[in-house]
């Protein structure tokens, strides 16, 4: 397989994924609309259109599908509305981004000839809801969401009928799946059309549930998704951190390169043993640490508090089982997160300082009911 499509490529991973597999010899095909939600420029289109064939195009349009499909291999779809909180009441926005596209895609490829081999879905550990704990009975368990009622409370933890918290532990990709937000509904529902269609069709469905993914290159300007640019988009104005609830939710980070690594090896591989897998570091963050560890590395005066505000939709813990991961790829260099943080510090301070955008973010989200 050398023709590739990428849907959303000039995105923070198909920007970099673009130019893994441009160096490796692989001639790609963008599909993306450069929404301005992600683009505050167009210096990703800049360099990107010079060594793939580009289209500023939709994959809601079926034209624009049947354009970029034309003697591809395979398609790494990565276009997509991210992000919890809007996801709850932009709702046929994201379903139609989503699902709508991810259909669409799959009639053309049922009822057209195309020579399409293999389709790599990047989904979500929102998928997961909660995740997998251990209750003090040392029982698995898979929560459903946390209640308003506990949340107006500042209960933020799940707490069994001992009264004693659940504990966080890796999520396998054998969890149940509980999606606790359209955004995370959406993604599951693609990851169902691919599987239930792409082997009618002899095509090979590779899904992969991305973590948190971070580094160099990433939006600065939304202030909808990614905690990390948000805080330094904070930091860079000078302006405090509200940590949400008490600071103590976890997230997993794992590092562009090797998202970026790990789904070129998807893409090339003959022999994988799965079609589902978890892409993440492994380890969990407090929010509260990612914040002060950014204040340290920027050396910033800012403030940071927690305001036990919260957003539905927002889960407390989750962190990925990577045990079938590294059994089909090396994950034994990773990046740790400590040095990717910084490396990721260090590149925001290259740029120019975008406008902070998070307290309209706020009053739209509170106005929506979605921040309490």
């Amino acid at each position: 397989m050398k023709k590739i499509l990428i849907t959303g490529g000039a995105g923070f991973i198909g920007y970099n994924l673009t130019k893994k597999l441009t160096s490796e010899g692989f001639a790609v095909t963008i599909l993306d609309n450069l929404s301005s939600k992600i683009h505050s420029d167009k210096s990703k289109y800049n360099d990107l259109k010079d060594i793939s064939n580009f289209i500023i195009g939709d994959v809601c349009v079926r034209e624009d599908w049947e354009k970029a499909i034309i003697d591809q291999d395979a398609i790494i779809h990565l276009a997509s509305e991210t992000g919890t909180g809007q996801s709850m009441y932009d709702i046929h926005n994201y379903t139609n981004v989503n699902v709508g596209s991810t259909a669409l895609l799959m009639d053309i490829l049922t009822n057209t000839k195309h020579s399409i081999k293999k389709i790599l879905l990047s989904s979500s550990r929102a998928v997961y809801g909660e995740g997998k704990y251990l209750n003090s009975d040392h029982k698995f368990v898979f929560p459903n969401k946390r209640s308003v009622y506990d949340l107006d409370k500042l209960e933020f933890d799940f707490i069994d009928e001992n009264k004693e918290k659940f504990v966080p532990i890796p999520t396998d990709e054998d969890s149940e799946i509980n999606p606790l937000s359209l955004y995370s509904l959406t993604k599951y529902n693609q990851e169902q059309i691919l599987e239930l269609l792409c082997p009618n069709l002899g095509v090979q469905p590779i899904i992969l549930r991305y973590q948190n993914v971070y580094g160099p290159g990433q939006s600065l300007s939304n202030p909808y998704t990614g905690i990390l640019s948000i805080f330094s988009t904070r930091i860079l104005n000078n302006n405090n951190i509200e940590i949400y609830e008490d600071g103590l939710q976890t997230r997993d980070f794992v590092y562009i390169d090797d998202v970026v690594n790990i789904t070129y090896s998807s893409l090339i591989s003959k022999n994988l043993k799965f079609s589902t897998y978890n892409v993440g570091s492994g380890h969990a963050q407090t929010v509260m640490s990612v914040a002060e560890k950014l204040k340290e590395y920027f050396k910033s005066e800012i403030d940071i508090s927690v305001s036990n505000r919260y957003r539905i939709g927002d889960i407390r813990h989750n962190f990925a089982d990577i045990s079938r991961l590294s059994s089909d790829f090396d994950c034994s260099s990773f990046l740790s997160f400590e040095k990717g943080l910084l490396n990721f510090v260090e590149w925001v301070k290259k740029q120019n300082i975008h406008k902070d955008l998070y307290e309209d973010s706020v009053d739209e989200l509170s106005k929506k009911g979605i921040l309490r």
